[in-house]
């Protein structure tokens, strides 16, 4: 399932240019050096995928620990079930019960580090904002998140966020160079599209989870191919 982490960060740019792409557009590069401006491009970028890599270790971490107890199959039947939910409650709903509360002096102060960050032009600053910029919340990083989660490993879920991260590259990278290139229509027919785009994801983990035997797609449990082989041991054994 890593290519839906892929098809997460392709359409998450989009969304990305709307609410990191000012970030983007003041990065402070270099723009009468060329090859200043991609080093400082690219170190942006790490920094980003960076932050995405470490949210999926520590997540795949937590899919792991489910996966210990043989709920990996459902697992992903219930990140699925989740991925609609979320697409299909009102935001009235979701703001009405913010758990979010608690987290929010932890995220101004990213955003207070971050504007510092912005005013510098060392070497490291290109790494430091796009850290920080990776940790900002974003709804398609949630949706990623879930991805890592279902993973049921935490390497795995490190590379799903990494790839996910990836996606998001040549929009933003445009966005650096162009600024705000996208018009406001464009924009809202993207974000329209979006929600279509992760009740398709969240059925193929919920299809992935029911274990219908499809391959890529939906494999049977390793429980039921380890019984069969162990079942046949003993047919070629009476057979010499």
């Amino acid at each position: 399932m890593l290519y839906t982490s892929l098809i997460f960060g392709l359409l998450g740019s989009f969304h990305c240019v709307g609410m990191c792409g000012p970030i983007a557009f003041l990065l402070p590069v270099d723009r009468n050096n060329n090859v200043k401006k991609i080093g400082q491009t690219f170190l942006y970028h790490f920094g980003r995928i960076l932050a995405y890599s470490i949210i999926g270790l520590a997540f795949g971490l937590v899919g792991k620990s489910l996966n210990l107890f043989g709920f990996q199959q459902q697992l992903s039947i219930f990140i699925g079930i989740l991925m609609l939910l979320v697409i299909f409650i009102p935001q009235k709903t979701f703001n009405r019960y913010n758990f979010s509360k608690p987290v929010f002096k932890i995220i101004s102060k990213v955003k207070s580090a971050l504007g510092k960050e912005l005013k510098k032009k060392t070497p490291d600053t290109f790494l430091t904002i796009g850290l920080l910029n990776g940790f900002l919340p974003c709804g398609l990083v949630y949706m990623a998140v879930f991805g890592a989660i279902a993973t049921g490993d935490a390497l795995s879920g490190s590379l799903y966020m990494a790839i996910f991260g990836i996606g998001t590259i040549p929009l933003m990278t445009t966005a650096i160079y162009l600024g705000n290139f996208l018009n406001a229509q464009v924009r809202q027919r993207v974000r329209r599209a979006i929600p279509v785009f992760v009740v398709i994801i969240g059925c193929l983990f919920i299809v992935r989870g029911l274990g219908l035997g499809i391959p890529y797609i939906s494999p049977k449990p390793m429980t039921e191919t380890v019984d069969a082989n162990y079942d046949c041991e003993p047919m070629i054994l009476e057979n010499k």
